[in-house]
């Protein structure tokens, strides 16, 4: 059996990540051929293909990104919601690569960005070939944002679309991107067999009440873990590694680039002002920030704070986790965050807010700590519980064990297989 991963590049996004982590897995089995398809390689691994090869094609690549992202420019309601919504009227017809035409099922994951367009997915549906499509983020069922927050207008009809558009009205963009998906998925006799899967109940739940998805077979799959990388180090051995405090209650925050809106970055700030006067000394307290950061930013916390940048290198990351006392994920739009089982499996609970698939992650006091969604208080407090008065101990055990029995790659990897067997190609 032939399975052809199809995701925008295999970079340090979620999606890509969870990518590459299935492919590795998928490549144990003697009866499965699987290789990943992308726009452009940035890693060096032989069973990643890109579909741009050349320099040109590299260069015709950012300039396909660079039009869509032009093109929403001047529908957008800020710069700051400029990469939240894509209208996916520029990609490219992969319909005919080689790697398509030759596999028995066609796996998408996240295929945005410039790399395949709407009409790009209409012409790959029209080959007929069984379709799982993993969903990351909402973007799939939606007029064209990648997570909607409190607009429920995707399980109707799109349109009206306050959270991104400038000019919001009936027939506004999202309107026309969602009638335009509603050609594809509207007729089901015209499509191929499709599987979609929701790496989180959350995010599964909410493709089952779109409009779009309602006659489509839907489930949920967690993306996987490498559990032989992300393993507890024990905090002397990590911190020494890593050239941080030994002495020092250390609070860990990660995004790929920690100010973007919906990571949740002002909730943080005010987290740790609140807590810096609740605890009785908080020279004690210090932190660590993963991912691409603002230095100015960063001075303005409460706490004396290393900032790491970002780092490709996942053993380094596992010992990060591994020497941080908390991880904090202070989002307020997420799906099934892979930062928060990376941490988990390293036995470092988390704090996050009630919202989207994190709750599947985090039992709240057993394996961190939920908190009232945009509630910097409540937040400030499940810092304070992880850090002072809970059992270390047997957060760590309950955290491990929550990743062993439900995120690891053998778990996923027997769950897809399920799915590329139903289809019996």
């Amino acid at each position: 059996m032939k399975i052809l991963l199809i995701n925008t590049d295999d970079s340090m996004g979620g999606a890509a990540i969870a990518s590459l982590r299935l492919l590795s897995v998928l490549e144990e089995e003697h009866d499965i051929e699987a290789k990943l398809l992308v726009q452009e390689k940035k890693r060096n691994r032989a069973d990643v293909i890109p579909v741009a090869q050349s320099w040109l094609d590299k260069k015709r690549a950012f300039i396909r990104f660079v039009t869509e992202r032009l093109y929403f420019r001047q529908y957008e309601k800020n710069k700051e919601v400029r990469f939240a919504f894509s209208p996916a009227n520029t990609g490219i017809d992969i319909s005919q690569h080689p790697l398509v035409q030759e596999a028995d099922i066609l796996h998408l994951h996240w295929v945005n960005f410039g790399f395949l367009s709407i009409n790009s997915l209409k012409k790959l549906f029209s080959l007929g070939k069984p379709i799982v499509w993993t969903l990351h983020d909402m973007w799939a069922f939606t007029g064209g944002c990648h997570h909607s927050g409190d607009c429920e207008n995707y399980q109707g009809h799109c349109g009206n679309c306050l959270p991104y558009l400038r000019n919001p009205s009936p027939d506004d963009l999202s309107a026309k991107v969602w009638q335009r998906k509603h050609e594809i998925f509207g007729d089901m006799t015209q499509l191929p067999p499709i599987q979609i899967v929701g790496c989180s109940e959350w995010l599964a739940n909410r493709a089952r009440k779109s409009n779009l998805f309602k006659n489509l077979s839907i489930s949920a799959i967690p993306n996987p873990l490498d559990i032989n990388v992300f393993k507890p180090t024990t905090k002397a051995e990590a911190r020494a590694k890593l050239n941080l405090p030994i002495d020092k209650k250390l609070i860990l925050f990660a995004a790929a680039k920690v100010t973007v809106i919906w990571k949740g970055f002002s909730y943080f700030q005010e987290s740790l002002r609140i807590l810096k006067e609740q605890v009785s000394n908080p020279d004690e307290i210090e932190l660590v920030i993963l991912g691409e950061s603002d230095a100015e930013l960063n001075q303005m916390l409460p706490f004396k704070t290393h900032a790491l940048g970002r780092i490709s290198d996942v053993e380094k990351i596992a010992l990060i986790y591994s020497a941080a006392d908390v991880f904090t994920i202070p989002s307020i739009q997420e799906n099934l965050p892979n930062t928060i089982m990376e941490a988990m499996a390293c036995g470092t609970p988390a704090v996050g807010f009630e919202v989207g698939g994190i709750p599947e992650m985090i039992e709240h006091q057993q394996t961190g700590y939920l908190a009232t969604y945009k509630s910097a208080e409540n937040f400030a407090e499940g810092i304070k519980w992880i850090l002072f008065e809970a059992d270390a101990k047997a957060l760590a055990n309950n955290a491990r064990k929550k990743v062993l029995e439900n995120y690891s790659q053998a778990v996923v990897k027997e769950r897809y297989l399920g799915v590329y067997r139903s289809f019996s190609v």
